[in-house]
């Protein structure tokens, strides 16, 4: 086993690989977990090795695969969040936020392989409109970078929090998205109007920048009356 530190001795070798015909032409790399544990280094210098091959056209990202999330059997655009194309779609949602705070979470930190444990974390149950149903319940973990560190102190004001990434600079490009499904706690269900005990989709959304910097940890409870989750292989 080879063990490399740095994210261009990575990019290098895999590069000569497919340079040399070792790799051949459209062959699938290992997954990052593979490659993590070939080179001894982190999912996130992985990340930031195959961003580099990408964008010198070594190697093609393949998109299309994998899940993606339905709101009432449409698809919704998970490259910026399928709470973003809910706007795109003209969907009539609003949001109320609920909290803006600084917290510290080991827990979350080591799962996204972070050296801080601080996250700027919004609060926002999303609302159709048309009724006032509540639909989603939504908890952002954001890296405290300038322009998110002051969100506590100030609040969103008005503008939206893909705006306020957007801004920030908190480009997502690509993530893992996980779902599953459980009932709801007493304060949740406050939250969403509905009984404790009531049956929710519960899907944690992380996105990364192209350098494979974390951009944003998303905890969402999906109504599943409205939305469903898809998934494509082959």
């Amino acid at each position: 086993m080879v063990f490399l530190r740095s994210t261009e001795q990575i990019t290098e070798v895999l590069a000569k690989e497919i340079r040399s015909g070792h790799r051949a032409a459209g062959e699938q790399l290992p997954g990052e977990h593979a490659l993590a544990q070939r080179f001894g280094v982190s999912r996130t210098t992985v990340r930031a090795a195959l961003a580099e091959l990408n964008e010198a056209g070594q190697i093609a990202t393949r998109t299309g695969k994998g899940s993606y999330v339905l709101f009432d059997g449409r698809p919704l655009d998970d490259r910026f969040g399928w709470a973003h194309d809910l706007t795109v779609q003209s969907i009539d949602t609003r949001v109320r936020t609920l909290a803006v705070e600084a917290v510290h979470d080991e827990e979350l930190a080591a799962q996204l392989d972070l050296n801080t444990t601080m996250f700027i974390r919004v609060e926002q149950p999303r609302l159709l409109v048309a009724d006032g149903s509540v639909i989603s319940y939504e908890r952002s973990f954001l890296p405290p970078v300038p322009g998110v560190r002051e969100l506590p102190e100030h609040g969103l004001g008005e503008l939206t929090l893909t705006e306020v990434m957007r801004r920030a600079g908190l480009r997502p490009d690509h993530g893992e998205q996980r779902l599953a499904g459980r009932r709801i706690g007493a304060r949740e269900a406050e939250v969403l109007r509905r009984v404790p005990g009531d049956w929710f989709l519960d899907t944690r959304r992380t996105s990364r920048a192209a350098d494979g910097s974390f951009v944003e940890h998303v905890v969402s409870l999906l109504d599943p009356d409205h939305f469903q989750m898809s998934l494509e292989f082959g």
